[in-house]
């Protein structure tokens, strides 16, 4: 293992706007701050969850910066996500990210034009990582949204010699028997990205997560880990089963639209998400908050 394994729960976060659909620095710090409170351990900025795609280059060089800043002597670490469908905007990210101090970066593959073959994608990978080659570099693994099929085992077996600082997958995919493949392998961090799915993940020998569900409901997670480090398996199948359901209503409006309710609900203003995502109506911002407080969640205040 080249880099330390990260332990512990890392927040997909996301990124915040005016209500114009300008970038909104401003609003990074609350978010870094409720995070700290939480004991999460790091944020993962400009993923999926933080809108990457919607963002121009500039916005996203600005938002790590900015990050980076607020962050500056706390003890909430920040991973980047770099992945872009032009390389060369990734390349640009990665070396930003050297730059600050950034605890590691992680990128998807191009997904408008796909790699079609393990090649390709590692020579993407590998074009992406040596802009930053002091930084540890996670493959982001998330076929519902690329379209990219190719195994994530297979790749860590065939880049480990072309990728010198390849520290592991960022592993956003419900495929377990793959999972246990890129497990064996004790040489590289394999991170699970379902939240839905952790407790399974960490029986077959996860230790870190990326997700954005950390944001919301991070005290479940963390009492989940207590039960399961005690061997309380049924206790923690409780808490994991509390966040498929929390998903399950996020999801039913629209999660980008959901989430950015539930943080106006933490007293965090965060904007509106970009088209296509949708922005949810008055009245289902209502019928939203309802479901999640009759779930249990307690939200406003935390």
């Amino acid at each position: 293992m080249k880099y330390p394994k990260i332990e512990g729960f890392v927040a997909a976060t996301f990124t915040p706007f005016q209500n114009d659909g300008s970038l909104d620095l401003a609003g990074v710090e609350p978010m870094a701050e409720h995070l700290l409170k939480n004991g999460v351990k790091a944020a993962f900025i400009g993923g999926t969850t933080g809108e990457s795609a919607s963002l121009t280059l500039l916005e996203r060089l600005d938002l790590a910066k900015q990050w980076m800043e607020v962050t500056c002597g706390t003890k909430l670490g920040v991973m980047v996500h770099v992945g872009s469908n032009c390389l060369a905007d990734s390349k640009t990210l990665a070396a930003q990210a050297a730059k600050l101090g950034a605890m590691g970066i992680s990128a998807v593959a191009p997904s408008y034009f796909k790699p079609q073959t393990m090649e390709d994608l590692i020579a993407c990978a590998r074009s992406i990582a040596l802009a930053a080659p002091r930084l540890p570099y996670y493959q982001y693994d998330i076929p519902m949204l690329t379209g990219i099929t190719l195994s994530m085992s297979a790749f860590l077996h065939q880049a480990a010699d072309k990728i010198p600082n390849l520290a592991g997958i960022k592993y956003s995919n419900t495929d377990l028997v793959t999972l246990q493949e890129c497990l064996a392998n004790p040489d590289f961090d394999i991170l699970s990205g379902v939240d839905e799915a952790l407790l399974g993940a960490m029986v077959l020998g996860v230790q870190g997560a990326v997700g954005s569900t950390y944001n919301f409901v991070a005290p479940v997670f963390h009492q989940m880990v207590t039960h399961f480090s005690k061997g309380d398996l049924a206790a923690a199948r409780i808490e994991q089963f509390k966040v498929v359901r929390f998903v399950r209503v996020m999801c039913k409006r629209g999660y980008f639209g959901s989430a950015r309710v539930l943080l106006d609900m933490m007293g965090i203003k965060s904007g509106h998400p970009r088209l296509p995502n949708r922005t949810l109506s008055p009245l289902e911002r209502q019928e939203l908050e309802a479901e999640i407080l009759n779930l249990g969640f307690v939200i406003k205040g935390s």
